[in-house]
């Protein structure tokens, strides 16, 4: 299980540059549950990830990951319980290494180092297998930079890699925005397979309204670095692109009333 409890981070705080990106943020995630994460730029979502990976430490609030108490944990050390896939496909991989190296990389994490863990064949076995399940002609491309690939192909490799030794949770920050739409798709259709087989806690942040609305358990809509939507059950599998879009419309509608009544209040005081 994941737990935040009013999680705070402010960035640049007391100063013009000031910003608030989360704002005493609750979660609780139960295990096994697909999570997807939506909202505008700058809406802390990706921060919410960060948060959790430990790409730096939250303001206020705790934080929780399989029973532990993570809040103060360094991000290497985090890194044994999460695995990610970031949005640049080039991100968490070698590049001049080989397919088979980069996987063993995976394979042995946490584990004492070998440099011969590629020629073993028990491991080259199951990395055949394995890649062999992604459908796009790797398993007998092993040996070849992983630099090489398309990038479609290298973030397959790269989620093959994050999932690799099961974490308590993945974290996916929209994994597919740089890819073209034919490779988004593959990618996307090999998380929802890869997180259903294994049954990964996930959270995956992405801006298509597609993914959000066809993907997932559970959907977390965010604004200004709060949770102010929480889809789930029933209400999750009824969600359509439109609605989403309504949604957001509501919101957006919302914030320029805020906006030209503030501006109204200035005019009046000043």
């Amino acid at each position: 299980m994941l737990e935040l409890r009013a999680v705070s981070k402010t960035f640049n705080p007391g100063t013009p540059n000031e910003l608030r990106a989360l704002q005493a943020v609750n979660l609780t995630v139960d295990d096994g549950l697909f999570v997807v994460i939506i909202g505008t730029n700058g809406s802390g979502k990706s921060t919410l990830l960060n948060a959790v990976a430990g790409s730096f430490f939250v303001d206020s609030g705790s934080i929780s990951l399989a029973a532990a108490e993570i809040t103060n944990w360094p991000e290497h050390r985090r890194a044994k319980l999460i695995g990610r896939v970031f949005q640049n496909p080039f991100s968490g991989t070698a590049a001049n290494m080989s397919i088979a190296e980069n996987l063993a990389l995976a394979a042995y994490r946490g584990k004492p180092r070998r440099l011969d863990w590629p020629l073993r064949k028990p491991l080259l076995g199951e990395m055949r297998e394995r890649v062999s399940h992604l459908n796009m002609g790797l398993d007998d491309r092993l040996k070849n930079p992983i630099g090489s690939l398309s990038g479609g192909q290298r973030q397959a490799l790269t989620l093959l890699m994050a999932t690799w030794l099961r974490p308590e949770l993945l974290l996916l920050d929209e994994h597919t925005a740089a890819l073209d739409p034919k490779s988004a798709d593959q990618v996307i259709a090999l998380t929802d397979t890869i997180v259903r087989r294994h049954k990964l806690t996930t959270l995956m942040v992405t801006h298509s309204m597609h993914q959000a609305a066809n993907l997932g358990d559970r959907l977390i809509m965010m604004h200004r670095g709060r949770v102010i939507q929480d889809f789930r059950g029933a209400e999750k599998k009824r969600i359509r692109v439109d609605d989403l879009v309504a949604r957001f419309e509501e919101v957006r509608r919302a914030e320029l009333l805020d906006e030209s009544a503030a501006e109204m209040l200035r005019r009046v005081y000043i």
